[in-house]
């Protein structure tokens, strides 16, 4: 166990309220803070922004992303 983490929705579970950065699978980057999630990885993010080479695209705010669009999550601050 580090930091308390023992399974990988501990860490989704750690990361609620925080700004994560998402990449999905057409290569979009979105960054936004994780509001909610379930056991299929379906997220919702508040003030999602649309990355462009680490430059903000776009605003999109609330958004819902299906799970099986993602490729991975990063729950570090993301510079956008």
């Amino acid at each position: 166990m580090v930091n308390g983490i023992e399974r990988p929705l501990d860490l989704l579970n750690q990361s609620k309220g925080k700004e994560i950065l998402v990449q999905l699978k057409n290569n979009q980057q979105l960054v936004g803070t994780l509001i909610a999630f379930d056991i299929h990885i379906n997220i919702v993010l508040s003030n999602t922004k649309e990355l462009d080479n680490g430059e903000v695209k776009r605003n999109i705010g609330m958004t819902f992303i299906r799970g099986d669009t993602i490729i991975y999550i990063s729950p570090s601050q993301a510079s956008a």
